[in-house]
């Protein structure tokens, strides 16, 4: 078993305050992978004097220097890849193809766009013409707590380390402890790459502990934190009292808009995205929004796809789908899946327990909902698996009106082969992202919501941007 109880601050790895070992479990067997500690106050005191200690001379740090190390750090990283996917498949259940191409490939695709961002970012400009004497410069935020979930590990902390560390900020990062063995790789991968000491630190633990510590203490001037909605209204609240700056990527409940002149694949690739990761992602399209022309076809098609969806270890090779991370998910899922059943859902695919010859690991069959309709629980709740509920509409209005009628608005997908109409629901869709019959959004596009699923926006220029404050200056003499 692998033993990792250490924590990197101040640029060595040092014992925790107090032992208090935590096992990490391979949700494919149900049984330990490696033991960590979990901190406390004290280590998280020690993390934020380290890196309070290392923010002047990083702010001053010109930002090329900055942005070469994070260079540096995209090379090393590339060595790392397969270690990286190895602890991922191993921690949270990633199936190791699934976790080498995307969970391991976002991590490099952020850095590599921060670095093209931040190289044509103007860290320092003139107000305008109409003003030569007054000047805009854009300074770090300061210390600032980093709280990554354990969904997309390497695409979240790549999407806050990337961005504070080209801003000039200092850093502690609080990885989730189901999935902290890939965080402490990559703490020694910012060792390798030369960052100065204290600039990053990482200290293990959990939300009650460590989070709470991190997102209340006075030297930190920033919290970003990705997570659930109800950890990130906790974190608000501890925050108030100091007044820091707060990002929050929350949850979701994606609406897939799917008109009647959609494309041919549309409903299939709405089925295997909401597949995809085992359905753990904040940006699934969780709600498929079928027009009533087309609704019966679609339901066939749904459910003829979500039956070809394999389960399998995530060790192994292939493309199947993994477990969900751990028993509290998986009987959240379990729960959550009944309660559809009870509530009238017309249950089409997949169904409680695990899959045919499955009886250990926290897997959960591929499962498809017809009929749900709007006030059903499965409809409101972010479940946060695979599973999908399809649903019944007429008009565009109508559309619009389901689509909008949540909590959250992270973001909502369209698909029509007609450009007014797309146009127009990406206008009224209320999310901070719509995503078009398919198309990925490009790189250096912006990642982030609205209402329930956050404030703040990560990658690209915008992520850059949230680590950053504005200072105005006045009576600046032109060079």
């Amino acid at each position: 078993m692998i033993e990792k109880r250490q924590f990197y601050i101040n640029g060595q790895w040092v014992d925790p305050a107090a032992p208090s070992d935590f096992e990490v479990i391979d949700p494919s067997t149900e049984e330990a992978c490696a033991v960590i500690s979990l901190g406390g106050a004290e280590d998280v005191d020690k993390a934020v004097a380290a890196a309070k200690a290392a923010l002047p001379a990083w702010m001053a740090m010109p930002a090329e220097e900055r942005i070469s190390l994070v260079e540096k750090l995209a090379e090393v990283y590339k060595t790392r890849g397969e270690d990286l996917a190895q602890a991922m498949s191993a921690e949270m259940g990633a199936p190791i193809d699934m976790a080498r191409s995307q969970q391991v490939g976002a991590g490099v695709w952020h850095l590599k766009n921060f670095i093209q961002a931040a190289k044509e970012f103007q860290f320092d400009k003139p107000l305008g013409d109409h003003a030569p004497n007054d000047r805009i410069i854009y300074e770090a935020v300061g210390v600032a707590a980093l709280i990554t979930p354990w969904n997309w590990p390497m695409n979240q902390i790549t999407l806050k380390v990337g961005a504070a560390a080209v801003a000039g900020c200092t850093m502690v990062l609080k990885p989730s402890e189901q999935s902290p063995l890939n965080a402490m790789i990559f703490a020694e991968m910012m060792d390798e790459a030369g960052f100065p000491a204290g600039v990053f630190n990482l200290v293990n633990g959990d939300g009650a502990g460590v989070g709470t510590a991190l997102s209340g203490h006075a030297d930190v001037d920033m919290v970003s934190f990705t997570g659930s909605t109800r950890a990130g209204t906790a974190i608000s609240k501890n925050a108030a009292d100091t007044l820091k700056k707060v990002h929050l990527e929350l949850g979701g409940k994606g609406a897939n808009l799917v008109f009647a002149d959609a494309d041919d694949k549309a409903v299939k690739r709405g089925v295997l995205h909401m597949m995809n990761n085992t359905g753990q992602s904040c940006n699934a399209p969780s709600r498929m929004l079928v027009q009533e022309e087309i609704y019966d076809q679609a339901v066939e098609t749904a459910t003829e796809v979500a039956n070809i969806v394999s389960v399998g270890n995530a060790h192994e090779e292939g493309r199947h789908i993994g477990p969900v991370v751990n028993e509290t998910q998986f009987n959240k899922i379990q729960g959550l899946i009944q309660t559809g059943i009870d509530e009238g859902a017309r249950l089409v695919a997949g169904g409680t327990g695990r899959p045919d010859g499955m009886n250990r690991g926290y897997y959960v069959k591929p499962t498809v909902f017809a009929d749900v309709t709007p006030d059903m629980t499965i409809a409101k709740e972010e479940i946060f698996g695979p599973v999908l509920s399809i649903m019944k509409f007429g008009s565009e209005a109508e559309a619009v009106e389901i689509a909008n009628d949540t909590p959250y608005g992270l973001t909502n997908y369209v698909q029509t082969q007609d450009s007014d109409r797309a146009n127009r629901m990406a206008r009224l869709l209320r999310s901070g992202m719509v995503e078009m019959n398919g198309q990925s959004r490009a790189a250096g596009s912006p990642f982030g919501g609205m209402k329930q699923s956050g404030n703040g926006r990560e990658g690209g220029v915008y992520g850059i941007e949230d680590f950053l404050e504005i200072k105005a200056v006045s009576g600046w003499t032109p060079a």
